[in-house]
C-alpha cells in the first residue's frame, strides 16, 4: 500500500519557526479550539475545562470577536491562549497577500484590546498555508500555528464515535489536537475522555501566548 504523506507530516518538516506543528515539550500535550467564538458552544466547552483544571488555546474569527467579546474576555480571565484565525474565515487560498494580511492584522487589533499584545499566534482558515503569507511571517519572525492531531470532529458522525476513535488512538504528547468550538461536540466528547487521560497521567496546556 503507498502511503501519502497528510500535509501537517510535511509542514512539520519545515522549522517550528516558521510553522508549529507540534512542540518539544514531551509531558503535555495541547488542545486548540477553532472557529469560536460561538455563544451556543463555546461556553459550555469553558465549563468543561474548567471542570477538569485543563488550559487550551483558542484561535478565534475576528468577525466573531466583535460579536461576543464577553466570550474572548472569559477566555483571557480563565487562563486560555487566544489566538488569530482571521477576520473573516473565508480561505487564504484565492486571496492575494495584502488581502491575507488585512485579514490578520484586523483580528490581532481585535485581540490586542483583551491581552495588549501586538501580534497573537496565527493559524489560517481551512488550514491553508500559502508561500507568501509563510514567507511574511518569515520576515516578521512570526510562526504560523498548524497540528499534528486531527480529532476530526467536524465530520458528521456520533460524538460517541468520535469519543471511541479519540480513546483508541489518543494525542501523543507534544501533539497539537485540532478540535472545533462551533458546536458541542468536542465538549460531551472532552467531558467523557479528560477524566480518563488526566487519571492516564497526561498533562494539558495552552500554547504559549507569544507569536514568535
Amino acid at each position: 500500500m503507498n502511503w501519502k504523506p497528510k500535509k501537517h507530516d510535511l509542514l512539520g518538516l519545515l522549522p517550528g519557526h516558521l510553522v508549529l506543528t507540534r512542540t518539544r515539550e514531551e509531558a503535555v500535550r495541547y488542545l486548540s479550539f477553532d472557529d469560536g467564538p460561538e455563544p451556543a458552544h463555546t461556553p459550555k466547552l469553558l465549563d468543561t475545562l474548567a471542570k477538569h483544571g485543563v488550559k487550551a488555546s483558542f484561535f478565534l474569527v475576528g468577525e466573531k470577536i466583535e460579536r461576543h467579546p464577553e466570550i474572548v474576555q472569559r477566555l483571557v480571565d480563565e487562563g486560555h491562549m487566544i489566538g488569530n484565525h482571521s477576520y473573516s474565515h473565508w480561505s487564504f487560498r484565492n486571496m492575494n497577500l495584502a488581502k491575507q494580511l488585512d485579514e490578520v492584522y484586523r483580528t490581532d487589533a481585535l485581540l490586542n484590546r483583551f491581552d495588549e499584545r501586538p501580534h497573537h499566534r496565527m493559524r489560517p482558515p481551512h488550514g491553508y498555508v500559502g508561500a507568501q503569507l509563510l514567507a511574511h511571517f518569515a520576515r516578521q519572525r512570526r510562526s504560523l500555528v498548524y497540528w499534528s492531531y486531527d480529532s476530526l470532529d467536524y465530520q458528521d458522525r456520533p460524538v460517541e464515535t468520535l469519543i471511541s476513535r479519540l480513546r483508541d488512538d489518543p494525542p501523543a504528547a507534544g501533539d497539537i489536537v485540532l478540535m472545533h468550538d462551533d458546536s458541542d461536540k468536542a465538549a460531551e466528547a472532552l467531558d467523557v475522555l479528560l477524566p480518563e487521560w488526566l487519571a492516564q497521567g497526561m498533562r494539558f496546556a495552552a500554547l504559549p501566548g507569544n507569536a514568535s
